[in-house]
């Protein structure tokens, strides 16, 4: 297991929650404090190591693209283009082949900042062998997201999006740190879009990969639905 320099940005989605706020640029490129919301998350992962990005895009990826280009500051941005809408587990294994490294990558939400320790969850990762290991998040009440289960040692055992509770929950951050041999034999079953938690991981947990979740207690924010998006200021100010 190798200590990750590159990551796979997941932002292809069409952000339609977001569009009575934001009506023209893709969702990642949402303006937060003056900048589009994309540079405050490319900024807090360079600051932990990561200099180079494959940015999953689809819909609007032209702008994504004009404003990037192949360099953000000191990092190298590459791009994996949707020819049609994959979902976010499609638009993952349509990134890999733009990974240079053959071990260990990170992968984030474009629409999702979260505050996780790289180095601490790499230690997690290691002392374990995963396969895959997702940050987790503890929330108070879940309303929104599906719960993530897990057993003694930290082991993922289920991802349940119906697992809405009122009560205390774990959910997926949308941070993950993985091994690009664990996607082996993972290829799309259908043309259709693939969900990262619902097919994909899912799959991976049936053949026997070794997913495990780490807790993290950092800032968090998604700016999938106008309510959050207008909070994202507050949480991204001074990061």
């Amino acid at each position: 297991m190798t200590q990750p320099t590159e990551a796979i940005v997941l932002a292809g989605g069409l952000g339609i929650r977001l569009r009575q706020v934001v009506p023209d640029l893709p969702k990642p490129m949402a303006p937060v404090n003056g900048r589009p919301f994309l540079e405050h998350l490319l900024d807090y992962w360079m600051g932990q190591g990561i200099d180079r990005f494959v940015l999953s895009v689809g819909y609007k990826h032209e702008i994504v693209e004009q404003h990037f280009g192949s360099r953000y500051r000191s990092a190298e941005i590459d791009y994996a283009i949707e020819a049609r809408a994959c979902g976010t587990g499609g638009g993952l294994l349509l990134s890999l082949p733009r990974l240079r490294g053959s071990g260990t990558f990170l992968v984030m939400n474009g629409d999702t900042f979260f505050e996780v320790g790289l180095d601490a969850m790499r230690r997690f990762h290691c002392e374990r062998q995963a396969d895959l290991t997702v940050a987790l998040r503890e929330v108070k009440a879940n309303s929104r997201y599906g719960g993530v289960g897990i057993d003694g040692q930290g082991r993922i055992t289920t991802f349940d999006n119906r697992a809405r509770t009122a009560g205390r929950a774990l959910i997926n951050g949308g941070v993950y740190l993985a091994e690009k041999a664990a996607f082996a034999g993972m290829a799309p079953e259908s043309d259709g879009p693939v969900s990262l938690e619902e097919q994909l991981y899912a799959r991976m947990l049936a053949a026997g990969r070794r997913l495990y979740g780490h807790l993290s207690p950092g800032r968090f924010i998604d700016i999938g639905i106008p309510e959050d998006y207008h909070r994202a200021a507050s949480v991204l100010r001074g990061d």
